[in-house]
Order: structure tokens, then C-alpha cells, then sequence
């Protein structure tokens, strides 16, 4: 008796595993079709290409300052020699901490990047969502995501296109 008991239990635990229903979505080619998307980060790689230019010319500034020290160090007294050594040090730190400022992990770019990219991801999570449940869907995967790896995946199954349409837009239209 245990062992029709058994057998009839396992028989109904895989149906009900194959009753699971899953999807994939691509969030990067969604993200690349979407304008306001592709235009928040031309907006972030203007901010990061200034930036790195004043970093880059702060950087020069003190390799010249360095260099006119080694050309000018044999003629400098002690005390010049080492208020210049001091001076390119305080600009060094100077450049390190912008750098930090623009580019550190709490930095300008960090949260110019979350402020405009955040609303936009929430918008598609919120419509991925959406069509989860009118799908029936119990799993979506994001397939452009390194944590999740997929060897085969049906096209069937791919909301990409789906998500771009009920956000308003074109499929394909953005290059």
C-alpha cells in the first residue's frame, strides 16, 4: 500500500512540474530598442568623457610639475625643494579625490547613472511583470544576465519583442 501511495505521489509531483511555465527575456536588446534609454546614456558618456578630461588634464598638470622639479632640483635650496615636492603632492591628492568624486563607487557618475537608468528599469520590470501574469507565466529568466545561463531557449518563449510593444515602441526600429 506504502508503495502505490508512493508512486502515485511522485507521479503527481511531475505533472505538476511540468505544468511550470517559462520565459526569457533579453533586459539588454530591450534596453538598446528603447529611445529614452539610449538617450540617458549618451547623457552619462558626455558627463564621463568631461570628467575624464579634467581628471586627464589634472594629471598632466602635476606630470609637469613634476618634471620641471627633476630639471630645477639640483638648483633648489632645502626648503624649496621640499615645498615643491609638497605642492605636488597636494595636487595629487587633489586629482585622487576628484577622480574619486566622479568616479568612485559613491560617485557623481554612480548616481547620475542610477537617477536616470532606475525609473527606466523599473518601467520595464513593471511591464515584464505585467505580462508574467497575463501569460500564466511562472518563471521569466533574463537571458542577457551573466548570473543566468541559457545553452538552448525556443524563441517561442522570448517576451523581448513584447515588452518593447507594450512599453509603446517598435521592435527594431533603434540601432
Amino acid at each position: 500500500m506504502k508503495k502505490v501511495i508512493l508512486i502515485g505521489f511522485l507521479v503527481f509531483a511531475g505533472f505538476g512540474a511540468f505544468a511550470q511555465k517559462f520565459a526569457y527575456v533579453d533586459t539588454e536588446y530591450i534596453l538598446k530598442n528603447l529611445p529614452e534609454y539610449k538617450s540617458s546614456q549618451n547623457q552619462l558618456n558626455v558627463l564621463s568623457q568631461q570628467w575624464q578630461k579634467d581628471v586627464d588634464a589634472n594629471f598632466t598638470a602635476i606630470d609637469k610639475m613634476y618634471k620641471a622639479y627633476q630639471a630645477d632640483q639640483v638648483l633648489l635650496t632645502d626648503d624649496m625643494r621640499k615645498r615643491r615636492e609638497n605642492d605636488i603632492i597636494e595636487k595629487e591628492k587633489e586629482a585622487k579625490e576628484f577622480q574619486r568624486q566622479k568616479f568612485g563607487p559613491d560617485g557623481e557618475l554612480f548616481q547620475t547613472r542610477s537617477k536616470l537608468l532606475k525609473p527606466i528599469q523599473d518601467k520595464v520590470t513593471a511591464v515584464i511583470a505585467d505580462l508574467a501574469k497575463s501569460k500564466f507565466l511562472d518563471f521569466i529568466f533574463d537571458k542577457s544576465s551573466e548570473a543566468t545561463m541559457m545553452i538552448y531557449s525556443s524563441s517561442n518563449y522570448d517576451l523581448s519583442n513584447d515588452v518593447i510593444i507594450k512599453l509603446g515602441y517598435k521592435p527594431g526600429t533603434v540601432k
